[in-house]
Formats: C-alpha cells, sequence, structure tokens
C-alpha cells in the first residue's frame, strides 16, 4: 500500500518556494506520493494560511494531520535541522581541497611532477587566492570580524580593507611566479602580522572567537586554521625568497 502525503506550496510566476520543492523532495525520498497542491497566487496562499490557521507555507499533511513546514517534516522524519548550524571547518575543508585539485590538475598539465617545492608553493598560492576571494564578497562583514583580533587591523582599521588584495595579489603574483621581491615582502608581513594576532588572541588570551579568515559570515572558530592560513602565507613568501 504506498503512502501518500498532501503538501500546498507557494508557486506563482514571481516566486517558487524553495521549502515547498525541499519537502516535495524530502516527501519522495520517504517514499510518499505527493498530492502536490501550488499555491499560484498571494491571495490564495493568505486564504489557505487562515483556513489552516498557520502563518507560512509550505504545509504538509499525513494521514489527514498536519506536520507543518519543511523543519518540522525533517523532525517527523527524525532528522537534523537543516543547513549549516554551529561551528563548522567545513569551508576551510572545500577551499583546501579544491585547492589541492587545482595544483595536481596544474602540475598535471605542465610536468606531472608533484613531489616539488613549486608543488607546494601553488598549493599555498591556490589557497590564498580562494580564501582571499571570500573575503572580498563582503569587505564590510569580513572587516567587522577581523578587526577583534588582527592587531594591526585593531589600530588601523583601513588595513582591514587592504588586507584581502594584499592575499590575492600575493598568490596570483607565486603562481605567475613574478619576482620574489615585488611578492615575497607582501606575504610575510601579513602572514606574519595574523600569526602573531592569532596567537596571541587564542592561546594567550584564550579568546573564543569566529575566524575571518572565509569572510565575516563563517562559523568557523579561530585557532588553528587561521594560524595556518598565515603560517602558509609565511612559508610561500620565504620559499619564494629562497628558492
Amino acid at each position: 500500500m504506498s503512502k501518500t502525503a498532501t503538501l500546498y506550496r507557494m508557486v506563482t510566476d514571481e516566486h517558487i518556494c524553495p521549502f515547498g520543492l525541499r519537502s516535495k523532495d524530502l516527501l519522495e525520498r520517504k517514499g510518499f506520493k505527493v498530492d502536490d497542491h501550488k499555491l499560484t497566487s498571494r491571495d490564495q496562499t493568505e486564504q489557505f494560511k487562515q483556513q489552516h490557521g498557520v502563518k507560512t507555507t509550505p504545509q504538509t499533511f499525513i494521514n489527514g494531520k498536519r506536520i507543518g513546514g519543511y523543519d518540522e517534516l525533517r523532525d517527523y522524519f527524525g532528522k537534523d535541522e537543516a543547513g549549516q548550524t554551529g561551528t563548522t571547518y567545513t569551508p576551510v575543508i572545500a577551499i583546501f581541497a579544491v585547492a589541492a585539485l587545482l595544483t595536481i590538475a596544474l602540475q598535471y598539465f605542465v610536468s606531472g611532477d608533484y613531489a616539488s617545492i613549486r608543488t607546494l608553493m601553488l598549493f599555498i598560492a591556490f589557497s590564498m587566492t580562494l580564501l582571499a576571494v571570500q573575503k572580498l564578497k563582503d569587505l564590510y562583514s569580513f572587516t567587522n570580524s577581523f578587526i577583534t583580533y588582527d592587531l594591526l587591523a585593531m589600530k588601523w582599521l583601513r588595513y582591514g580593507y587592504i588586507y584581502p588584495f594584499v592575499e590575492a595579489y600575493a598568490g596570483i603574483g607565486m603562481i605567475a611566479q613574478l619576482p620574489a621581491l615585488a611578492v615575497a615582502p607582501f606575504s610575510l608581513f601579513i602572514g606574519t602580522v595574523g600569526a602573531i594576532s592569532v596567537i596571541k588572541a587564542v592561546y594567550i588570551d584564550k579568546r573564543e572567537l569566529k575566524c575571518a579568515c572565509v569572510g565575516g559570515d563563517s562559523n568557523v572558530p579561530l585557532g588553528f586554521v587561521s594560524l595556518s592560513e598565515n603560517l602558509f602565507m609565511i612559508a610561500g613568501g620565504l620559499i619564494m625568497l629562497l628558492w
């Protein structure tokens, strides 16, 4: 005997409710045949909400019983809260993983030599560039977080706005193999200031802060990951000067 669920969701010319689509997908993955009712206008949606005494759509009914919206439906099936919640290292892991794959892809195309100084340099450079993009997408949010622990940005707020551009420049410069003296001092400077700032905030002052390394809206905790980013910059600068 097939399981049936009734779903009411908003689908108008101006708006298709994403949670309605998620509810439909979840029900179908759980083996339900979905009786899909589309609310095709704002007026129709408001009438439905008044009729059932609810404030939002979508709404799911199973065996004549109202389950509720998407969050309630997930709870009904014993699933955790949707989306990213709490502190997480996922954004940083994703960036470092993509940087590693880009490095392997480029080295495969150019030389096939993976165990080399150039491979390490490319990984550092791609990581720096991708991290800079995350900061540049919303400079205001990034600086709001950055100035709470970076020692130089605390004294000179504009440094927070300059920092991502310098990081991007250094990373791109490493990839392009620009002259060492044109790139390495910038990487060494921001990496050293950053490393000292993280060590003081986390390991000396014992402050619990969010890291601005992947932008100001992240839930990445300040600590080892942030320190690693800065140590990469220092390593990249030193390699350029010595190699």
